[in-house]
This record gives C-alpha cells, structure tokens and sequence, in this order.
C-alpha cells in the first residue's frame, strides 16, 4: 500500500520553532499532524517531509520550496507563511497575493489537497506598543484577508488559527512568544486533524494534547531569548525598525489629525485591488 505522501512548507512556525525534540532540533505542529493522518493498524503509513525554513517569506516559498514540493507529488500539503513578509519593508500585499496564488494553485492543479491557515498578528504577539503595533496588525489582517479569499478559491481545508483562546494562554506559547510551544504546536495539529477526519483525509489517532516533554524552565527560556532569541530580533530590526518607525509616526499624525480610519481603508482597498487582480489575470487566457 503506497504511502500518504505529505509534504510541508512555510516558516519557522512549520519548521516546528518553539516544539523542541529531546536530541535536538525542532518537531512541530506538521509533524505531529502527520503522525495521525494514516491508521498504522490497517497497514497504512505517512511519508513526510518538511520543506519549512524559518524566516522564509512568501517570495521563497514560491521560488525554493514550491519546485521541491511538486516533485514530491504530495497527497497533502500544507502552506502556512506570510507573517514574515509583514515584517520587512519590501511588504506588499499584491505581491504577496499573486505568490500565495501560485503556490496554491499549482498544488491543487497536481490533484493535492492543501492545508492554509490565517496567523496571529505578530505586534499584539510581542505587545508592542500601539503605534507600533496598529501598522503590523493591519499588515497581518491584509495577509489573513489573502488567505482567506485565496484558500476558498481552491479548496483549501483552511483552519482559522489568528483568534481564539489559545492565544492568550501563556501555557500555549514559547518565550520568544511568537512561535507556539508544544502545547500550542499539538493545539495547531489537533485542530488540522480534526477538519481533515471530517472530510475523510485522516484516518489515523488525532495528536495527544498534552506535552510529551517537560516545559522549559524559566532559566532556559531566558537563556534561548539571550542567545538565539535576540538574534532572531536583531535580524528583523534590522531590516523592519527603520520602516516600522516611519509607519508609527505616520500613525500618530492620523491619530492627531482623528483620520487613522483612513489606514484601515487604505489596506482594505489593497486587499480588494490585489485580489481583483489575480481574478482579471485568470481571466485572459480564456478571453486570449
């Protein structure tokens, strides 16, 4: 019997950041989910593999791990990125909507069956200060907006991942309190698993909810934020803190002027001009 062949891509978040194994290296909520996808019991099995790299942007996804992934000729697939490009200053919403087309696309053309998720706005995640703060969570809501759309239009078995409980459960997330810890990553793969078992693609035993290893202690948090932690801020500011203060000051002046509802419009129409876009652009070959 041929394997499930399920392949994975994205971010640090499915690389599996914040859900650490015992020997080393990363797990995460795409592995836990695989492990339940196939009833070993009647002779079934999983081949998985994890194209995520952590910091990828949309743009790699589509140009690195897009190829890779259609040569694996995936039963599933999961695409799960963007809050990344969000945090550069190269971030624009059409760009970002034509690449997630494409990847979705050439999935689904393949006969794959493909996972999306929207994702937390990373501002609130950190508690920036508003200012700071209003510009990403807006990106983020213009990204989630693109999921949205773009995961109906293919079919996508798309779980609602930027709202709900488990976003204010501390218990839910690691230090760096952007990426999931276990608890959170098995949170992630039990809500995959329970939309593909209703739609007959999971046959296997949903993840168990509760962590398989101890919850890193204080002092190892603190640790991880003063060494990998701080450079993976520091690589991102670099980049992101010169524009994100422009934004923020662009911010105070709506809000000192009473116009901040201007922004919002603003990138709601963005939203609407890139998806209308992708529409015409699917158009012309039957119009050609």
């Amino acid at each position: 019997m041929r394997p499930v062949r399920f392949v994975a891509l994205g971010d640090s978040l499915t690389e599996g950041v914040g859900d650490p194994l015992a020997e080393g290296g990363w797990r995460g909520w795409a592995a836990l989910l695989a492990g339940g996808l196939a009833d070993t019991s009647a002779g079934e099995s999983v081949a998985f593999t994890n194209l995520a790299v952590s910091g990828a942007q949309t743009r790699d996804v589509l140009e690195r791990q897009l190829p890779a992934g259609l040569a694996l000729r995936p039963d599933l697939v999961s695409v799960v990125v963007g809050v990344n490009d969000t945090l550069r200053c190269t971030f624009d919403i059409h760009a970002v909507a034509a690449r997630l087309d494409a990847v979705y696309g050439a999935f689904t053309r393949q006969g794959a069956v493909l996972l999306t998720a929207c994702l937390p706005d990373p501002g609130a995640m950190l508690g920036l200060p508003g200012a700071l703060a209003r510009p990403l969570a807006r990106r983020q809501r213009a990204v989630n907006a693109v999921v949205h759309a773009l995961s109906d239009r293919h079919g996508a078995v798309h779980l609602h991942a930027a709202e709900g409980a488990w976003l204010t459960d501390r218990a839910m997330w690691s230090a760096d309190r952007l990426h999931p810890g276990e608890r959170g990553h098995r949170q992630l793969a039990l809500r995959f698993h329970a939309r593909l078992a209703e739609a007959g693609l999971a046959t296997g035993t949903a993840p168990a909810p509760e962590p398989e290893f101890p919850v890193p202690t204080r002092s190892a948090s603190l640790w991880w934020l003063a060494t990998a932690g701080t450079g993976w801020v520091a690589r991102r500011c670099t980049d992101l803190l010169p524009q994100l203060l422009t934004l923020a000051a662009d911010e105070l002046r709506h809000r000192a002027r009473g116009t901040s509802a201007r922004l919002d419009l603003r990138a709601t129409a963005a939203v609407s001009a890139a998806l209308a876009a992708l529409s015409v652009a699917e158009r012309q070959p039957d119009a050609a």
